[in-house]
């Protein structure tokens, strides 16, 4: 086996899965579904449940969106392992993609649907509810597009 390779990662993907979770939890055990909290003009706590993907897409494909997770899941753990523990942004990105992934599968194996909470809204304007999972996804894609920017520019110049 390889000694030098992204999978040193794998305990911050783990502990981004155990806070998804983990609030997940608490949501369930503290509010009745529909429940909502404003905390400030624009933000909200609301417990909703999505048995879709992003924005309700695929609804009601749970078969088809585990084994997708699961699919990405095994491609992130082989980039991981390909990677040198030194690109450090890149791992950084992968393992918050996979901390997410497995928030969200779990949720659908469990639960049979993925528990949402985090509202954002101004005024008329309302954005899908969505939870920490969602966001560590979207904030490891944006980096790992970065990295892949620059990457791309190293490679040409």
């Amino acid at each position: 086996m390889k000694k030098d390779h992204g999978l040193y990662w794998l305990p911050f993907a783990m502990v981004v899965f155990v806070i998804d979770i983990a609030s997940k939890f608490w949501i369930i055990n503290n509010f009745f579904l529909f429940e909502s909290v404003n905390l400030l003009p624009f933000f909200s706590i609301t417990y909703v449940r999505n048995i879709g993907a992003a924005f309700s897409i695929f609804e009601g494909q749970r078969t088809m969106l585990a084994i997708l997770a699961l699919i990405i899941s095994a491609v992130i753990l082989h980039m991981l392992y390909r990677n040198t523990r030194q690109q450090k942004l890149e791992n950084f990105s992968l393992s918050l993609i996979l901390g997410g992934a497995l928030g969200n599968l779990f949720d659908r194996l469990y639960h049979g649907f993925v528990i949402d909470f985090l509202d954002v809204n101004f005024g008329d304007w309302h954005y899908p509810t969505f939870n920490i999972a969602d966001c560590a996804i979207c904030v490891g894609i944006g980096l790992f597009i970065l990295c892949s920017y620059k990457k791309s520019k190293k490679a040409a110049a």
